[in-house]
């Protein structure tokens, strides 16, 4: 696997390495051993998947608060989605920056995003699939979120019209 930095202070892109032959690939899409030598948490307390039937749903921007803070790795297995992260550290040098990444089932990009961290998408493509790897257990009274719109960071969406959930439109601005 190929860690490669973000803008975004202990964020990164993951690119798989294939090893290719007549019959298709192989390739290594998590290993501790890796994860821990670029200082990443490894843990894995649950997977999910996010099945969205329409292009241009946004679901976002998602975190959870301490003691519940998790790490994300993100991948997109079906389809494609512009993936979003917001440093919401404080104390880090990259505070209320956010990057963006295209995340498709044929690019095969990952992406770590760490805890404390908020983390949303848009989908590019309708019957888009999204795999979630996470370090901490779903805590509902922990799930927090910020406005996918919030002056405060000023993300630049894919251009359109969007499908959000009134929760995600509901969020208040970041202070």
């Amino acid at each position: 696997m190929r860690f490669i930095e973000t803008k975004l202070k202990d964020a990164y892109i993951i690119e798989s390495e294939p090893i290719a032959d007549e019959r298709g690939f192989f390739a290594r899409t998590f290993c501790v051993n890796e994860f821990e030598a670029h200082g990443l948490n490894p843990q894995i307390a649950q997977c999910n998947i996010s099945y969205n039937k329409h292009k241009s749903t946004l679901r976002g921007m998602h975190y959870q608060d301490a003691p519940y803070a998790e790490a994300k790795l993100v991948r997109c297995i079906r389809g494609a989605i512009y993936d979003v992260i917001v440093d919401l550290r404080p104390e880090s040098p990259t505070f209320k920056q956010w990057e963006a990444v295209e995340l498709t089932s044929v690019n095969r990009l990952m992406l770590y995003v760490p805890e404390r961290f908020a983390h949303g998408f848009q989908t590019l493509e309708d019957e888009t699939e999204v795999f979630y790897q996470m370090s901490e257990f779903f805590n509902a009274p922990a799930a927090r979120g910020v406005r996918w719109d919030d002056p405060a960071f000023q993300i630049e969406w894919p251009a359109g019209e969007r499908i959000i959930s009134a929760k995600d439109m509901s969020f208040a601005d970041f202070t």
